[in-house]
């Protein structure tokens, strides 16, 4: 079981929860763990949610934005108070993950990019990259819709100013910053192009977003020439 110790607003429709597990064994950045919730007359509803925090300890931070018509994401964004508990099951998969390279492995630069709440298990792989004082390029390219919208706003500003930096770049889709350099729109191929690590430098690339964004983008990649084994997806539906 976790106790919630904090919970407070992270954008206009998505809610920091900050969980105490005693049990906690610790995670590698880019896990997730299942949230259970079970209703007064039994029934339960077990929805997966990415980990914004990596590493060893007991304190486990999620980021959840709320699915108007989901079952769980709701109680959580709206509902839950400190002091509460919940039921969970985690941390769970070791396919996408970011660990630091061990000594003896070369180094490769990692391309990050998210869409929307998508950033959350990407989030915790470059927190863990300034962590462990990695001089590995990390870049980030986050496709969002307002800057209101953008997920742990002051400590992505926080890492872009970083020694060594995580490259951030953004793409709002409905409305930008006053002397943003760019009209509001979707990624584009080109776009991605310009941003990204190229294919030659080999990097590992984590893409995480709503299905069909996730599908769009890995698909450019390959096009590009990324090997499909140094792509890694991590897709998103209801919750």
């Amino acid at each position: 079981m976790a106790k919630v110790a904090d919970s407070r607003p992270e954008t206009t429709t998505a809610r920091r929860i900050e969980l105490e597990v005693p049990t906690w064994p610790g995670n590698d950045a880019g896990s997730h763990l299942d949230v259970r919730l079970t209703a007064p007359d039994g029934y339960q509803a077990t929805r997966s949610y990415s980990i914004a925090s990596a590493g060893p300890g007991t304190r486990v931070v999620l980021a959840v934005d709320e699915l108007p018509d989901g079952e769980v994401s709701p109680f959580l964004v709206h509902d839950l108070r400190a002091g509460d508990q919940l039921e969970l099951h985690g941390p769970l998969g070791a396919f996408f993950v970011w660990t630091p390279p061990a000594d003896d492995e070369t180094p490769r630069p990692v391309q990050l990019i998210a869409g929307g709440s998508g950033v959350v298990p990407l989030y915790a792989m470059a927190s863990a990259h300034a962590a462990a004082g990695d001089a590995t390029e990390f870049r980030m390219l986050y496709s969002v819709r307002t800057p209101d919208d953008v997920f742990f706003s002051d400590e992505l500003a926080a890492l872009a100013a970083a020694d060594p930096p995580l490259q951030l770049d953004f793409i709002y889709t409905r409305s930008v910053p006053e002397g943003w350099p760019r009209s509001a729109g979707r990624l584009t191929r080109d776009l991605l192009d310009a941003a990204a690590v190229p294919a030659a430098s080999r990097p590992r690339v984590y893409v995480c977003g709503p299905t069909p964004f996730v599908e769009a983008v890995a698909g450019w990649l390959i096009d590009a020439g990324h090997r499909p084994g140094d792509v890694r997806t991590e897709r998103f539906g209801g919750s």
